[in-house]
């Protein structure tokens, strides 16, 4: 049975990704859903013209990876794609935050997608994808979003490496860094700080960034970066001098 695995498929760009998909991906037999929120994910499946499978579960627990490992196991599953987007923000110094919060970022962004990548891995065969959420955050050092900005450089340089690792047996790894994207994720984000306003003018759609991220990982690109804004950020944080880069963002947040 040929599947797609999609995390944090009840909103936002996991959601996108699950539309998109049902149009044109023909030859898969079931998209498997994963979130928390059971009712939004049962939603989303109601909208997909291919089978769907509820996994309504949190993927910070071990024991719920499990029950979905022993699934691929049992349907004799052959993973062509896997899209990890579960993933959260706080915006905030790092200091005045809730420490369960941050140390939920780390869990969820970058431990579990590790752990859901490496008890997937097996169930694929060559011609497989894995698309893991980034975001441009892991460019450059991000005061007011450290945490953050840190759980998906982690993100960009695992999968830069892991799709080096897999090159010899044709699994092919995109990450996706996008800017601002027009999705729930700020409603959570800005509930303890606030970005910069010039970061809302480089705002995209969700649909946008998943229609790229499809065609780079169609075609093998490791990276996929959804904008001319973004594209040229990424292109300033390689040939400019990170502090500089701070200093300035710095004055920026100074004058509001």
């Amino acid at each position: 049975m040929n599947i797609v695995i999609i995390t944090g498929a009840s909103s936002g760009i996991g959601r996108e990704f699950a539309l998109q998909m049902d149009d044109y991906f023909e030859n898969i037999d079931e998209f498997w859903l994963v979130a928390r929120n059971r009712d939004r994910l049962n939603s989303v499946a109601g909208k997909l013209r291919h089978n769907a499978r509820i996994f309504a579960l949190d993927m910070t627990d071990g024991r719920k990876l499990e029950d979905l490992e022993e699934a691929l196991f049992r349907h004799r599953a052959v993973v062509r794609m896997l899209i990890n987007c579960a993933g959260y923000g706080i915006m905030g110094d790092f200091g005045g935050q809730d420490a369960g919060l941050e140390l939920g970022m780390v869990r969820l962004n970058c431990e579990a997608l590790t752990d859901m990548t490496r008890r997937v891995i097996p169930y694929m065969r060559q011609g497989s994808r894995i698309i893991q959420m980034a975001s441009s955050a892991a460019f450059l050092p991000q005061p007011g979003f450290a945490v953050y900005a840190a759980t998906k450089a982690y993100v960009l340089y695992f999968s830069r490496a892991l799709g080096e690792e897999l090159k010899e047996s044709g699994i092919y790894v995109t990450s996706v860094c996008p800017g601002p994207v027009d999705t729930p994720f700020f409603d959570i984000a800005e509930a303890t700080g606030s970005t910069l306003a010039v970061k809302k003018y480089a705002m995209v759609s969700p649909e946008k960034v998943v229609r790229l991220a499809l065609k780079d990982s169609y075609y093998m690109r490791p990276v996929s970066v959804c904008g001319f804004v973004m594209k040229a950020f990424r292109g300033l944080t390689k040939a400019v001098p990170h502090g500089l880069l701070l200093k300035a963002v710095d004055r920026m947040k100074r004058k509001g």
